[in-house]
């Protein structure tokens, strides 16, 4: 039986948020605490352990969800397919912690960080998240994020105190990683049938998991090398710092609009194995809408409060921010449709070269563009660099898109939110610009900006919207009549 996609949606924007929400309750905080030098080793540090990562988990977990959507009625198959993956991935894993610190661990100035992160390769052989997204089961990383992340948040108010305990957080930051991901055993036995060793076979997945992790490989150059060439052309942690905590806020804008895209992964991979193509066009055209509606309201509201919410929100010192979150909020609307063009529709579809051709176009544009950009730009630079990466990924997936549907529909289908979404931004820089620097008063511009663009998108008569309205009506509606039966 299919779960439901709205239900999911909540589920995994849930556990989506939960994964960012630590970082931004904390960053202000943080940014006092640690300064904005500490604040980028631990973005510097961060960055080259995700190559580690990256190295040691292959493309496994994006193909691991595809294949146990893919075998959703054979419960024998998904069970063997599970032992054959993480076994896999234990393997290469274990290669890639060895070398990590080898390389890193023995020495350098950054070398106690480095040996603390090795808790997080270690976390990554027991992560089996992809499985419960394969079976579109998302309560249950929800539950264990929802514990793991509230003592993380106590830890953290209660340890880290001073520049000096930088430790302290990497050290709650991978411990809550490893844990979390541990718990996530207890709910799999109930899923899984026991499979002889004999019956595994671990080659089959060997070309597959590779040819996605290529593109992964392309993905993560423009996604984290950014931090790592700040860096080293700057040779600046302040930088770094600076980069890392705009970053922070647009990664939770971003979570918010592709929380979707985990949920109908499994869904579109399963229709696509079953040859119902309406099903495939249909989730994507959700996931248009849903990108548009959040996306664009998202980029021009933090354009519009950057200059009075950076003060508040990280303290003084962190100025420069500022501009960096206005130069990067566009990337929410594109990294929002590549989602759906690359990961939801050419990865679920077997279209596998095709998404490893845009994401390698993305890699050599953001290359390229950071040795220029940083060099006259700095971080700014870098960050330009990065929405034209993204925006050169979209534009090639857009050709290989247009058998489902063209540019001018896509294009479309987010008209009105755009035309929503400049009132909306020029109403809320008017407040902006007429209130002072405070909490209460950008959360007061982020209430009526929210208003303003919901109104005009109902005067617009935006059809999705009125479906979304409708289908709370009609659930409240159906509650409460279960409800008054159950009581007469």
């Amino acid at each position: 039986m299919k779960k439901s996609i709205a239900k999911n949606y909540i589920y995994n924007l849930i556990y989506q948020m939960l994964s960012i929400l630590l970082p931004v309750i904390t960053t202000p905080y943080l940014s006092r605490v640690l300064g904005a030098e500490n604040i980028g080793i631990y973005g510097y540090t961060i960055s080259i352990v995700t190559y580690f990562i990256l190295f040691g988990t292959l493309g496994i977990s994006m193909y691991g969800q595809r294949e146990i959507a893919y075998k959703a009625q054979n419960k024998k198959e998904q069970s063997k397919t599970f032992f054959e993956i993480i076994i896999l991935r234990a393997f290469t894993l274990t290669i890639s912690i060895i070398t990590f610190y080898i390389i890193f661990g023995r020495s350098g100035d950054y070398a106690v960080y480095y040996r603390i992160l090795i808790i997080q390769l270690v976390a990554n052989l027991f992560d089996i998240s992809w499985f419960f997204q394969g079976i579109e089961e998302f309560d249950k990383t929800v539950i264990r994020n929802l514990v793991i992340k509230m003592l993380s948040l106590v830890l953290i108010f209660v340890l880290v105190n001073k520049p000096e305990d930088l430790w302290k957080y990497f050290l709650i930051y991978v411990g809550a990683e490893l844990i979390g991901n541990l718990t996530l055993w207890l709910y799999i036995p109930k899923y899984l049938e026991k499979i002889s060793i004999k019956e595994l076979k671990f080659k089959k997945h060997l070309k597959p998991t590779i040819s996605l992790f290529v593109p992964q490989i392309a993905i993560q150059i423009y996604t984290v090398l950014d931090k790592t060439m700040i860096g080293a052309i700057m040779n600046d942690m302040e930088e770094v710092g600076y980069y890392e905590q705009a970053q922070k806020v647009v990664k939770a804008a971003l979570t918010v609009v592709t929380a979707l895209q985990t949920v109908m992964n499994s869904r579109i991979a399963n229709s696509y194995v079953n040859k119902d193509e309406d099903e495939v066009k249909l989730c994507l055209e959700k996931s248009f809408n849903f990108v548009w509606i959040l996306a664009i309201p998202m980029m021009f509201g933090l354009i519009a409060i950057a200059p009075k919410f950076v003060p508040w929100f990280y303290g003084s010192g962190y100025e420069e921010v500022i501009t960096i979150l206005i130069a990067t909020s566009p990337i929410i609307v594109v990294l929002g449709l590549n989602g759906v063009t690359g990961t939801q529709y050419l990865v679920q579809v077997k279209k596998q070269r095709e998404f490893t051709v845009s994401v390698t176009v993305g890699a050599i544009v953001n290359i390229l563009l950071n040795l220029i950009l940083i060099q006259f730009f700095g971080v700014v630079g870098a960050t330009v660099a990065s929405v034209l990466a993204e925006t050169a990924v979209l534009a090639v997936q857009l050709k290989y898109f247009k058998n489902q549907f063209s540019i001018l529909q896509i294009l479309k289908l987010g008209f009105k939110c755009f035309i929503a979404g400049i009132i909306m931004f020029f109403v809320v820089h008017f407040l902006v610009g007429c209130l002072n620097v405070s909490v209460i008063n950008t959360i007061l511009e982020i209430i009526v900006g929210g208003i303003v663009y919901i109104i005009t998108l109902l005067i617009l008569k935006h059809k999705f919207l009125f479906d979304i309205i409708n289908q709370i009506i009609n659930g409240i509606g159906t509650k409460i009549k279960n409800f008054q039966q159950k009581n007469i």
